[in-house]
């Protein structure tokens, strides 16, 4: 993607039935210079209509609306028209309507109790191709991701979170272990190296990645450059064999890294 493509505002359309949370969320999208409200729809179906219209880069969309609901909207939003995403912006994180929606093409997922800031830092990142998810959803992702048998983990397909434009290729090919000048080691509370190869770091980069934080938390908490999470990141995905986070949390649950809440290892 181009800098130009980067720096691009973002063309939004929002969808919610009750018109003063629409308004209102319109009134708040129009104070961040980074994105644009094209259109405003009261329902599925006009948001359907504004999307063949319009065709926006994003659809903030609420789950619950007359005539045609946020998941059918979306389906059909995604089935007809790929180059738009969707972004649900819903009162309700339960899993009747978190996964309905992931599984209808929904890249991002966002309660509305979310921030300006977050909204646009989804919106972005769905529009770069990772998924734009408040941290409880991603929570939410793993701990069913651990719930269900067998080795296919959860029937819902999640982009990778804040990849940093690396591609699945380049993360797996693993690189040399550049450190930062910051990064003097240490160990993880929780992991230690062991038979897979990875080093005491890179144990304690997986077990953040599992507990759900992005690159750049896992800088701020280490006191690294994302530089260098990154390549952490890519040796333990070299070194593991996972192609991407979920896999990355899948492991660290496996081998006992990290537990399901309130079975944390000490």
């Amino acid at each position: 993607m181009s800098a130009a493509d980067r720096d691009r505002v973002a063309r939004v359309v929002v969808a919610d039935d009750q018109a003063v949370v629409r308004e209102g969320i319109v009134m708040l999208l129009g104070l961040l210079p980074a994105i644009e409200v094209v259109g405003a729809a009261r329902d599925g179906e006009e948001a359907v209509a504004l999307t063949a219209e319009l065709g926006p880069d994003v659809v903030l969309m609420d789950l619950r609306m007359p005539r045609c609901d946020g998941v059918e909207a979306t389906r059909r939003i995604r089935e007809r028209h790929p180059g738009t995403e969707v972004v649900v912006l819903t009162t309700y994180a339960d899993d009747d309507s978190l996964f309905p929606a992931l599984r209808a093409g929904a890249r991002g997922y966002l309660t509305k109790d979310a921030g300006g800031e977050e909204i646009e830092r989804a919106v972005r990142d769905v529009i770069d191709g990772r998924a734009g998810l408040s941290p409880a959803v991603q929570r939410r992702l793993l701990e069913r991701l651990m719930d269900r048998d067998g080795p296919d983990g959860p029937d819902v397909q999640v982009a990778p979170d804040d990849r940093g434009g690396q591609s699945d290729q380049s993360e797996r090919r693993g690189q040399s272990d550049r450190r930062d000048p910051n990064d003097r080691g240490g160990r993880s509370d929780r992991g230690v190296a062991g038979d897979d190869g990875l080093t005491e770091r890179e144990t304690e980069v997986l077990v953040l990645v599992a507990d759900g934080l992005s690159n750049t938390e896992i800088a701020k908490r280490l006191r690294i450059s994302t530089a260098t999470v990154k390549t952490h990141i890519n040796n333990l995905f070299a070194k593991t064999g996972v192609r991407d986070r979920a896999q990355a949390v899948r492991y660290a649950y496996q081998h006992g890294l990290v537990r399901p809440p309130g079975k944390r290892v000490t």
